[in-house]
């Protein structure tokens, strides 16, 4: 075997392959083959200081030795470990106080693990309901069949409620509610009997919600980033998401809510 040989040559005449060796140098694209990586690598590791740059030959060519080799592959098993650049070249070479390094390297796995774990097991929801990917992790359950625009404003939800108050809302839409479809189909042009008609179903049906998940009667209070900002969101989201004579129904449905509410219970 070749290596059988060198070692031969070695203990032959130990001091004649030291003079050998001494004038061998490999050029960049050289190391980069011996080492599996690739030239923009190497010189990317000079820019950022992690192998340092070595001698030049009198044709202006680089001349990397063992050291530059040895680096190049240490590097390559970090990097292989999941440890960035910037923390190979803060904790220097790999002998140089490791343990520090692996223990961080450790934990960020740790969180990396559990992120992926949660990401399968929303991807595993999202499949088994034939749910879009954009879909909100809460309401996977009931996206199947859902518009654009419910999308949309659970969307919404998401971003400004509790998790509380989305498995609340989950648990309304995964129920037949009197009036949704009279509802969210109702065309602009509605004339005012129907509407009336209609906020008044949806009087009764926010009574009831109400009555089970009172949240619902101040959403502010179930809002994540204070009162107002989701109030704020809800209302916009409405006001985009909904037609001219669906608002009209919303408004008229609150106002028979108030209507009835004892006054104790009214706002100020």
């Amino acid at each position: 075997m070749p290596l059988g040989h060198e070692l031969g040559s070695i203990q032959d005449d130990p001091a004649r392959h030291r003079r050998r060796t001494l004038g061998m140098a490999w050029s960049t694209r050289q190391l980069a083959d011996l080492a599996g990586t690739t030239i923009k690598t190497v010189r990317h590791y000079h820019r950022m200081g992690l192998l340092e740059l070595p001698d030049r030959a009198p044709n202006g060519y680089k001349q990397y030795q063992t050291t530059h080799f040895v680096r190049l592959l240490q590097i390559k098993r970090l990097t292989e470990l999941g440890l960035s650049l910037a923390q190979i070249r803060a904790m220097g070479s790999a002998d140089e106080e490791p343990e520090e390094a692996i223990r961080v390297l450790d934990a960020e796995l740790a969180g990396t693990i559990e992120r992926l774990q949660r990401i399968r097991a929303e991807l595993a929801v999202i499949l088994k309901h034939r749910a879009p990917l954009d879909t909100p992790v809460p309401f996977g359950p009931v996206a199947e069949g859902l518009s654009e625009r419910d999308r949309a404003l659970l969307t919404v939800f998401s971003g400004v409620l509790k998790d509380d108050a989305l498995d609340d809302l989950r648990q309304l839409m995964a129920e037949d509610t009197e009036g949704d479809d009279e509802f969210y189909y109702l065309p602009e042009d509605a004339d005012d009997a129907t509407i009336g008609a209609i906020a008044r179903q949806l009087a009764e049906s926010i009574r009831r919600s109400q009555a089970r998940f009172p949240w619902m009667a101040d959403p502010g209070s179930a809002a994540t980033h204070g009162p107002g900002l989701a109030e704020a969101a809800i209302g916009s989201a409405f006001a985009e998401l909904f037609n001219a004579a669906q608002l009209k129904a919303l408004a008229r449905a609150q106002a028979l809510i108030e209507e009835t509410e004892p006054s104790g219970r009214r706002e100020p």
